[in-house]
């Protein structure tokens, strides 16, 4: 009986020990203001995973246009916020997370008092508009939570969220004069001509609906709102700051300017005025739709039908702990910070894009609704079908799936009949070079997230139809000779070689499918690498259509050599899906393995990345550029070489100064979740070098410990033996009791759960 009570308590210990550290709030160590400052481009406001709003401050008004040109100050603002900056401008709806180019920032809400002033002023004169001081001192940015002081108003701000509204709370002072400001100009990337067309109609004394069209990035966007307050305004305005009007009717005949039911045209700024006690609070409900006014309202009325503020940040905030629970790491604090919002960030974006009721619309510009999957947007393919969708394949296996339902639609909506390039809010913007659709969908299937053997099949046919469009970017061209001419175009080289890629993640999927004449003809397709490289110069360059290279090649340039983003030294090594044979063609292990060496230790002198936007000093290390996409699987190429021990050197040399828990702690441009999800799988100890496989490259963890909670019920845990800063040499890894003899797992080995033990040393093997 003793022996029996023994293991009992022995067993309800056990399990309450699991449940206390299963219950940690991981909400605590998520800081969105880290990335805030420089290079990072990512937002300090409020939003659920994937959500359609994100609701957010913006700190300034830099436009896209001065004096006819592009003005290069608008490229940090690409989220809208800087945290260098003063003055806060106020708070809009909508923000990219990371992006090296923008767009969104609709509906610009800013409480102030006094004197009614309808321009946002300057950063050095905020008294000369509704812009206001602030200090990061009395600023706080937590998920789904953002909380800042207006100096010059008196105002405490507050907002949260749910998936299609925004919540705001503002604390007024007592004053005759308070006003909400509604700013249907604001907008990201913004100038004057951007705006096609603006429409608000107040309801009654509390509801306000309309819409804004735009022309930016997305061609052809309408995006539709409702606004609710919870008290009354006892008077509006507008004031129309469009260009002399060729033809405005009638209107004429009324007063439009204050107290009328509704204003249209392209420049509008709408006011509504309050009388507030000290310390009263307005709350302002923001729905958005992109179908209907009436689907924003019933977007509103379904998923925040009272005025209780608390209870939709901490429901939001438990989305986020749902979700941050699906990896629990061991490690300190700032391992802790930089894990979690790195998880944070990886699900921000794609963002839901439908209704309440399943309706949105398609890339035809037609409405459609979503039945049996939720419709997505936001798909930055060039950046993110590297670990971030490979991640998702773990963690988010439902949502993923819905995302390959999302590009199918897509693709079936699509006048091109083209699978997603850079899409978001029903258009395609066609951004960067390559066709990565495809390796998201292979990825997705070949590892076992997609089963339905018809949207299989489905995928594959759009595949094929996208990567044999002969009039897109040099795809003809590509069929043809195997390679892009550098007369077709000034990105031929980095084309060519990301089309092998895509190439041979087709394949993939058409084994799987056993479809082996696609797996032949793409396979073979995938080996075009080859024809862009250079053995007299050891590089990948660009080449004429009359098979010569191009004379006078500077392989450390990133402007004018056939490559996008990225110069040849780092573009030389982009063949993931062959590294061996890329070794061999590079002249054998012992070559290979300087220059990857020469990589990480030469010095990249600033003149060669002096005209870029992207790149920059933050992000480099020697010659490698961690802060952008083309080199995230350089670091595992050791691997493949007889000293793969010098992956598991340089993880753990990159992780540390490329990410820190700080406003300028992200070495370059996010990319909707691309840089996080390096940090995420890296500091777990493996990664997807070649998405389309079902195969993770072993490297070097940085975690104490991690378990991954996977939505089948089972769980994979990462055990980490002598961990340490000094200790980054995996001296012998177990997979379920079992010696693990190469430096690969699988995908399987994961989804089965079971465990891995990393033993560290400080000395390679």
């Amino acid at each position: 009986m003793k022996k029996i009570l023994s293991v009992l308590l022995t067993c309800a210990s056990l399990s309450l020990h699991a449940q206390t550290a299963s219950s940690e709030k991981l909400v605590q160590y998520v800081h969105p203001i880290i990335g805030t400052a420089r290079m990072g481009h990512v937002y300090p406001g409020a939003t659920v995973p994937f959500g359609m709003v994100q609701l957010s401050p913006e700190t300034d008004t830099a436009s896209y246009e001065l004096n006819g040109k592009y003005n290069p100050d608008v490229y940090k603002y690409c989220a809208g916020y800087q945290y260098e900056d003063k003055t806060i401008v106020g708070f809009s709806h909508t923000h990219f997370s990371g992006t090296g180019h923008s767009d969104l920032g609709d509906f610009l809400i800013m409480p102030t008092i006094g004197a009614l002033q309808l321009n946002p002023g300057t950063a050095d004169k905020p008294g000369s508009g509704y812009r206001s001081a602030f200090s990061h001192q009395n600023e706080l940015s937590q998920a789904n939570y953002y909380k800042v002081k207006l100096d010059d108003h008196n105002i405490l701000a507050e907002m949260t969220t749910t998936t299609r509204v925004g919540f705001h709370q503002y604390t007024f002072p007592k004053s005759d004069q308070s006003h909400i400001i509604l700013d249907l100009m604001a907008g990201i990337y913004n100038y004057p001509d951007k705006n096609v067309w603006t429409y608000l109609r107040v309801v009654n004394d509390s509801t306000v609906m309309g819409f804004r069209q735009t022309n930016g990035w997305a061609r052809t966007r309408t995006l539709y709102f409702a606004m609710s307050f919870n008290k009354a305004f006892f008077k509006h305005g507008y004031k129309k700051y469009d260009k002399r009007e060729v033809y405005g009717g009638f209107w004429g005949k009324f007063n439009k300017t204050e107290n009328f039911p509704e204003i249209a045209g392209k420049q509008i700024r709408a006011y509504f005025d309050f009388k507030t006690e000290e310390g009263e609070k307005i709350k302002i409900k923001f729905a958005i739709s992109p179908v209907s006014m009436a689907g924003a309202m019933n977007n509103m009325q379904t998923e925040i039908p009272g005025w209780d503020f608390d209870k939709v940040k901490n429901d939001g905030q438990q989305q986020w702990e749902t979700e941050l629970h699906k990896i629990e790491i061991k490690g300190n604090q700032e391992t802790k910070e930089n894990f979690y919002t790195s998880m944070y960030h990886t699900m921000i974006n794609p963002t839901i894009y439908m209704d309440a009721d399943g309706q949105y619309k398609g890339i035809d510009q037609n409405v459609h609704k979503a039945e049996g999957f939720t419709n997505y947007t936001t798909f930055s393919l060039w950046d993110t079908y590297r670990a971030l969708h490979p991640l998702f394949n773990i963690i988010e296996p439902k949502r993923n799936a819905d995302m390959v339902q999302s590009m199918l639609a897509h693709y079936e909506q699509s006048p091109e009949h083209m699978l997603p390039i850079w899409s978001n809010s029903g258009n395609e913007n066609w951004c960067m070079s390559g066709y990565h659709s495809v390796a998201v969908l292979a990825d997705a299937i070949v590892k076992g997230t997609v089963t339905d053997s018809n949207t299989a099949n489905k995928a594959l046919d759009a595949c094929i139809a996208t990567a044999t469009h002969r009039d897109y970017e040099g795809i003809g061209e590509y069929m043809d000779h195997g390679y892009i001419p550098d007369e077709k175009s000034g990105v031929s080289v980095s084309s060519t070689l990301e089309y092998a890629f895509d190439d041979w993640s087709i394949a993939q999927l058409a084994k799987k499918l056993n479809r082996m004449d696609v797996y032949e003809t793409f396979m073979n397709r995938s080996a075009n690498y080859k024809n862009v490289y250079d053995p007299k110069v050891g590089f990948m360059r660009p080449k004429l259509a009359n098979g010569e290279f191009r004379k006078g090649f500077d392989p450390l340039t990133t402007i004018n050599e056939g490559f996008i983003e990225g110069n040849s030294w780092n573009y030389t090594l982009f063949a993931p899906q062959d590294p061996k044979s890329l070794i061999q063609l590079m002249g054998g292990n012992k070559r290979f393995t300087r220059y990857l060496d020469s990589l990480f230790t030469m010095n990249l002198p600033d003149k060669y990345f002096a005209e870029t936007e992207d790149i920059t000093r933050d992000g480099i290390i020697g010659n490698y550029v961690h802060g952008n996409e083309p080199s995230h699987h350089v670091a595992y190429l050791y691997n493949w070489t007889d000293q793969p021990w010098k992956t598991q050197e340089r993880i753990r040399m990159i992780l540390p100064r490329m990410y820190k828990p700080t406003s300028d702690g992200l070495g370059g441009n996010d990319d909707t979740g691309q840089m996080s999800a390096w940090y995420i799988f890296s500091s777990m100890g493996f990664y997807p070098v070649a998405p389309g496989s079902d195969q993770y490259s072993t490297g070097s963890p940085a975690v104490d410990g991690a378990t991954i909670n996977l939505d089948n019920g089972k769980t994979f845990t990462i055990n980490v033996k002598n961990q340490s800063a000094k200790n980054v040499y995996v001296q012998k890894m177990v997979l379920n009791g079992k010696p693990l003899t190469g430096l690969l797992i699988s995908h399987s080995d994961i989804m089965n759960g079971g465990e891995i033990t990393f033993y560290m040393g400080s000395k390679h093997r």
